[in-house]
């Protein structure tokens, strides 16, 4: 015990952490089994130990900030077998992709009700303006209708639609029509409620199902990906970026809006693999360079990642709060089960926070044309 002590000690003293130490961001062991479980399994370890109650940290989000920042968590052995298998597996393809839907999309609605807010938006808000986190979704939402120059007359493809939030705002405020796509059924249940009355209709298939979704082959004028990319995955971006191809007029625009990382991976962290976005990975500039090669030309290419840092802890505050009066009320009430997903989802959105802080992972918005646009065509900001 005294080596994975040794070990761990001097990992996070490289990061500016103390063990039970007095500043905010110390870590504070209540089960000395920590050690081990960090020594040998590394993020996935030290994920599993704080869902289990093993630790504790005040600020958890700087905790793991300072961890990134000094690349301690960086060429663990949990690591290597992840990469390995995306080598040699595509863990994105059609079976493989529900999982997250089943794992994470597919919990009660409620929950994701009270975290998100009015706009049911489950991706990064922009905080340019906004005052509150409902104010920074539909600004996040009127910028991407500005950068794809949205018309009433458009015919829009919203892959990977979420809950409808965008699909909503666009056919209110604009007119047009929208398409969503989506594989999580409680998503699409909710998505067609959301917009009900409205000329948007959505369809539970994969992106890949082009024929359930656009049954008359026809072509769109603007198309947009919210937060889909993640899990798309390296082995099949080059596929994705050709169907987007296909789906597009001429002289359309698609903006592709998700988290990106500073440099080339084929998987992500074990432990929100196993627990959050099972077989999601972020992509690099050149991953997504490489896979629309010599099919779009890119317009504009903006990173608002710092504003990632801020919807998080929107999220944190509205699940704690939610969680504490509808969860816990009467006090004592929650079963282990429970406060074990509780501290999970913690863990999510605060570990997620600080990696935003220590600029391991942006937040980018691609335009992309087929390279009959305008020169005159500018995307607003």
């Amino acid at each position: 015990m005294e080596l994975f002590k040794s070990l761990v000690e001097k990992t996070l003293d490289d990061a500016g952490i103390a063990l039970n130490g007095g500043r905010p961001h110390d870590i504070a062991v209540a089960n000395d089994g920590f050690y081990r479980r960090v020594a040998l399994y590394g993020s996935l370890g030290l994920g599993e130990s704080y869902m289990d109650g093993w630790w504790d940290c005040e600020h958890l989000d700087e905790m793991v900030c300072r961890l990134f920042a000094s690349g301690a968590l960086k060429g663990h052995f949990t690591d290597a077998i992840s990469a390995l298998q995306a080598k040699f597996f595509n863990r994105q393809n059609r079976k493989a992709s529900r999982a997250v839907a089943e794992l994470h999309y597919n919990l009660d609605t409620e929950l994701y009700r009270n975290m998100l807010g009015k706009t049911m938006a489950y991706t990064c808000a922009y905080w340019k303006e906004g005052a509150n986190l409902d104010d920074a979704q539909l600004d996040k939402y009127e910028l991407i209708c500005r950068k794809i120059d949205l018309r009433e007359s458009d015919h829009v493809l919203d892959l990977g639609c979420g809950f409808g939030g965008l699909a909503k705002h666009m056919a209110e405020r604009y007119g047009c029509r929208v398409t969503g796509v989506n594989i999580s059924r409680q998503q699409v249940d909710f998505a067609r409620e959301f917009c009900r009355g409205l000329p948007v209709d959505f369809h539970l298939c994969d992106y890949r199902d082009t024929a359930a979704y656009n049954p008359g082959g026809r072509q769109f004028d603007r198309i947009v990906s919210i937060g889909l990319c993640e899990h798309v995955g390296p082995k099949n971006y080059r596929e994705w970026m050709r169907i987007v191809h296909d789906q597009l007029k001429d002289r359309g625009l698609f903006l592709l809006h998700t988290i990106g990382i500073n440099t080339t991976k084929q998987h992500c962290d074990p432990w929100y693999d196993r627990y959050i976005f099972p077989n999601g990975t972020l992509p690099s500039i050149g991953q997504l360079g490489k896979a629309f090669e010599g099919l779009f030309v890119m317009e504009d290419w903006q990173n608002f990642g710092f504003d990632y840092h801020v919807t998080l802890h929107e999220w944190w505050k509205n699940f704690d709060a939610y969680w504490k009066n509808a969860i816990e009320a009467p006090p004592g009430a929650a079963t282990a089960d429970r406060l074990r997903f509780y501290r999970m989802w913690k863990f999510y959105l605060l570990a997620g926070r600080g990696t935003f802080r220590a600029r391991h992972i942006q937040l980018w918005q691609i335009v992309l044309s087929r390279g009959s646009v305008p020169m005159t065509y500018y995307p607003a900001r």
